[in-house]
């Protein structure tokens, strides 16, 4: 009986934000335990035998000379410039991948706490021809609220779920839904645009995105905590 080949997965990293919450520091190379955020983002999909690109859209000048560990880090990683938003970056990074990839992962360089495990769970998803966003059910109560912060309802929170990254879909569907993107902060909402059936994979609650000067001592103490479990 003949056996599928694996899937050919790429993943775009958007790492070209200004990090205004960060004091303008950009946050892809701040040091995070030793090392900066974005290794810690991208080491595990090179663990994961199925990745075969990885594409990062660094800002501009940085795109222009890269650091040098980038370079060194895996020959199946390489660098574009990222454009002016969010959408722009990914559009840039899915532009340089590979043409014939079954599977697009996006994943945010400001998630360095992504696990192999995760990528893999959501790989496996997307495999089946779905959409999987690595995410957490909510457990706060949830406010809509209008632009003064004025309460308005108080949905459910048994439906709500936080999404973050990795997102990862057949490529075919990223390709087509960044084809007339203009803006967006979640892949899978544009995903779902072009018709994509989109699945949450329950990722925990440690993968934490390091947006303000706070996030990063409480992203080392995961790391210390996971390092003392072995």
């Amino acid at each position: 009986m003949n056996e599928h080949p694996p899937p050919r997965v790429g993943v775009a990293v958007p790492a070209a934000g200004l990090g205004r919450r960060m004091g303008g520091l950009r946050k892809p190379f701040l040091e995070l335990a030793g090392e900066p955020v974005l290794l810690h983002a991208l080491r595990p999909f090179l663990t994961e035998p199925r990745v075969v690109a990885v594409v990062v859209a660094l800002a501009p000048d940085d795109a222009g000379q890269p650091p040098a560990w980038i370079a060194d880090l895996d020959d199946r990683v390489s660098v574009v410039a990222g454009g002016e938003t969010r959408t722009d970056s990914v559009r840039n990074a899915v532009a340089a991948l590979p043409n014939d990839l079954d599977i697009i992962a996006v994943h945010d360089a400001a998630r360095p706490l992504v696990t192999r495990d995760m990528i893999s769970r959501c790989i496996d998803v997307a495999a089946e021809g779905r959409g999987a966003v690595a995410g957490c059910p909510a457990i706060d109560t949830m406010k809509r609220v209008d632009p003064h912060g004025r309460v308005l309802d108080t949905p459910s929170r048994a439906e709500l779920w936080h999404a973050h990254t990795p997102q990862v879909f057949p490529a075919e569907l990223v390709r087509r839904a960044y084809e007339g993107a203009s803006s967006g902060t979640d892949d899978a909402a544009l995903v779902e645009s072009v018709g994509g059936d989109i699945q949450m994979v329950d990722a925990g609650s440690t993968n934490i995105k390091v947006t303000r000067p706070e996030d990063i001592p409480i992203a080392e103490s995961i790391l210390a905590a996971r390092s003392d479990h072995g």
